[in-house]
C-alpha cells in the first residue's frame, strides 16, 4: 500500500499533536510537515506537495478556507480535507466553494479521519454524516450562483480577503502591514477597497461581516463595541 504524505494545518499546538500522535500510528499515512496558520499553509503546500492537506478553517492571520483557495489556485489537483470544530452554513458553504474535497468536524474519531484522507487522497469526496447532505446540496447550487451576481464576499481580491480578516482580528494598519509584508500606504488601500465594495464603513461592521462570512472565529465577537 503506497504511502499518503499529509500536511497537518492546525493553530492549537496540543490538538495538532494529538492528530500527528493519531496519524502517525497507521502504516500508509506519514506527516510530511505542520502549519500553524493558513499562511504558512501556503507556503508549505507549495513546497512539500503533500498527497492530502488536513485543515482547519479557524486559524489566525489567514484562516484556512482562505489558504485553500490560494492553494488550490496555485495547484488545482491539490486535496483538502477540512478538519473543522464548526459545522455552521457559512464554513460548510465556505469549504464547498474553496475546492475541499471534504469535511469532517472534530469529534470525528481517529478511525474515521484516517478512512477519510485515505478516500481524499482517491480524489473521492468525504465528509461527516450531518455535513455531507449540506454539502452536497451547496456544491449543486456553485453552478447558478456563478452565473448569478457573486457575494459580496466573492467580490473580494484574495489580499482584500486577508487584510479583512486582519482587521477583524483587531490588528492596526501597522501590524497588518507587517504581517502581510507591504507598506502602510498599501494597507488603507486596500482596507478602503474593500469598504467601497462592501458597503460597510467601519470597523465594528466590518468584523460582523467577516464573523458571518465564516471568516474568523466567534471569540472576536468579543472585540465589537
Amino acid at each position: 500500500m503506497p504511502t499518503i504524505s499529509v500536511l497537518l494545518v492546525e493553530d492549537h499546538t496540543v490538538v495538532r499533536e494529538g492528530i500527528r500522535n493519531l496519524l502517525e500510528l497507521e502504516s500508509d499515512i506519514r506527516i510530511t510537515g505542520e502549519a500553524r496558520d493558513g499562511r504558512q499553509a501556503v507556503a508549505l503546500a507549495a513546497e512539500l506537495r503533500p498527497d492530502v492537506i488536513l485543515m482547519d478553517i479557524a486559524m489566525p492571520n489567514l484562516n484556512g478556507l482562505a489558504a485553500t483557495r490560494q492553494i488550490l489556485a496555485r495547484e488545482p489537483s491539490a486535496k483538502v480535507l477540512i478538519l473543522s470544530a464548526h459545522s455552521d452554513d457559512a464554513y460548510v458553504e465556505g469549504a464547498a466553494s474553496a475546492g475541499a474535497l471534504g469535511f469532517l468536524l472534530k469529534d470525528t474519531s481517529a478511525h474515521e479521519v484516517c478512512r477519510a484522507i485515505r478516500v481524499v487522497h482517491r480524489g473521492a469526496t468525504f465528509c461527516s454524516p450531518g455535513v455531507a447532505k449540506r454539502l452536497k446540496h451547496l456544491r449543486k447550487q456553485q453552478v447558478g450562483r456563478r452565473r448569478s451576481s457573486p457575494t459580496r464576499a466573492g467580490l473580494l481580491t484574495p489580499r482584500e480577503s486577508e487584510v479583512l480578516q486582519l482587521i477583524a482580528e483587531g490588528k492596526a494598519n501597522k501590524e497588518t502591514a507587517a504581517e502581510l509584508g507591504i507598506s502602510i500606504k498599501t494597507v488603507e488601500k486596500h482596507r478602503s477597497s474593500l469598504m467601497g465594495k462592501l458597503d460597510i464603513h467601519d470597523t465594528a461592521g466590518l468584523t460582523r461581516f467577516a464573523l458571518s462570512e465564516g471568516i474568523v472565529e466567534e471569540i472576536v465577537r468579543l472585540t465589537i463595541v
